[in-house]
């Protein structure tokens, strides 16, 4: 009778993880296979898909910032939620567990950090392979069409069969499918909108340079009264880079108001005008018979610099002491103080992020359990919580993974 018991508290407990993405791969890595039987669920046909795209194929892993008081200051959402949770697992947290895995990492100089390999398989085949040593399954192109709960037991309902769960993970990313699913449960959801975006510009002066980057831009949005710095890249589209980026998600919400379109106020070469006037002025009188389309000046691209003079109407073989005044206040602000108009907005499919979500206020962030449903947990980009490029929103995945596997295994 003694043996009967003791057979009965151990028996294992079945966990679904609804999202085979960052946060329920790294929730699954962690979790102890001697007290659960896991099973991964993902409506793809491959798990991971975020991770094997982002930096370009070689996986921005995690930044390199150790601080969790300044960490939370590039999440435009889910920062007050997130210092707890950064105090319990953050970047050199993630670095260690990828590092004790056989995947060594790299800092870059803008504190991105990246496995060595500069692939993302690296940072896959580490999870892929912690789980399957675990024994846990994995099962691809499952899509869930609702989640009931009966009793102390989850049903999760799909069109290749039905799943019995004692605890249900959901990281299923921010699609309204997902979301409804939530919602069905009772939770309140706070409406999603795109974040991480780049702007569609026409404007002459970016036409045939896609490609023309600038390693430090300052961009406006003067209506919103908002500004950000950063590199910047001139696409088909109009502009992209870290600097469109980060003012994408932190207006996120007004700018899908605004139904994408505004103006903004670009200063290429992140220098007041008068001081670009300065050089513009110390360079003319020392170069006197040097023609505009050859001037060094400033810290942009031959092409560009032409183009500036093109669309203008500068003729580039002009000596730049012939050069007049009006022509110089044209070109500083081209440089300084370009006003462009965008017109609507472009976003890579594979790397969407979403500001919106489960609202954070039914979260509890000591171990992401839901506080509406038990036995229920939610992490990665269902949740209203979201990041500015550089590894921050993968690194909001991962803690709140082990936060929750931590907090089962210690059951």
């Amino acid at each position: 009778m003694v043996l009967y018991k003791f057979k009965l508290m151990s028996k294992k407990k079945k966990i679904i993880i609804i999202g085979g993405g960052a946060a329920g791969f790294f929730t699954a890595a962690n979790l102890d296979e001697n007290k659960f039987y896991v099973t991964i669920l993902e409506q793809n046909s491959d798990v991971l898909q975020k991770v094997k795209i982002s930096g370009g194929g070689r996986c921005n892993v995690t930044h390199a910032c150790f601080d969790p008081r300044e960490l939370v200051n590039f999440y435009p959402r889910g920062n007050r939620e997130l210092l707890s949770v950064f105090t319990k697992f953050q970047p050199a947290d993630t670095m260690d567990w990828f590092e004790t895995r056989g995947v060594l990492l790299k800092i870059e100089k803008d504190n991105r950090t990246f496995p060595e390999s500069d692939s993302s398989q690296s940072i896959i085949n580490a999870m892929v392979n912690e789980v399957k040593n675990k024994n846990f399954e994995v099962k691809t192109q499952v899509s869930v069409s609702d989640i009931v709960k009966h009793d102390d037991a989850y049903l999760i309902k799909t069109k290749q069969g039905d799943f019995s769960a004692d605890i249900v993970i959901c990281t299923t990313g921010s699609s309204p499918k997902s979301l409804k699913l939530i919602q069905n449960l009772g939770h309140n959801i706070v409406e999603a909108v795109p974040s991480l975006f780049t702007f569609n510009i026409k404007d002459p002066l970016l036409k045939d340079l896609p490609g023309t980057s600038f390693e430090n831009a300052e961009v406006s949005i003067p209506s919103l009264k908002t500004e950000e710095s950063g590199p910047l890249l001139i696409t088909h589209w109009g502009l992209s880079g870290p600097a469109i980026l980060k003012i994408s998600a932190w207006e996120a919400r007004n700018l899908a108001r605004l139904k994408y379109h505004f103006d903004i106020e670009v200063n290429f070469i992140s220098k007041p005008m008068s001081d670009a006037e300065e050089l513009l002025k110390e360079f003319k009188n020392s170069n006197p018979k040097r023609s505009i389309g050859q001037s060094k000046i400033f810290e942009v691209t031959n092409r560009f610099w032409n183009k500036i003079l093109e669309v203008n109407h500068i003729d580039p073989d002009k000596h730049i002491a012939n050069i007049s005044g009006k022509e110089m206040a044209t070109i500083l602000e081209n440089l300084c103080e370009k006003k462009l108009k965008v017109t609507g907005k472009s976003t890579f499919k594979d790397e969407f992020v979403t500001a919106g979500g489960v609202d954070l206020k039914e979260i509890n962030f000591k171990n992401m359990a839901s506080k509406m449903v038990p036995d229920f947990y939610i992490a990665g980009e269902v949740l209203d919580i979201d990041a500015v490029t550089g590894g921050f929103n993968f690194q909001a995945c991962w803690s709140e993974g082990w936060l929750i596997s931590q907090h089962l295994n210690s059951l």
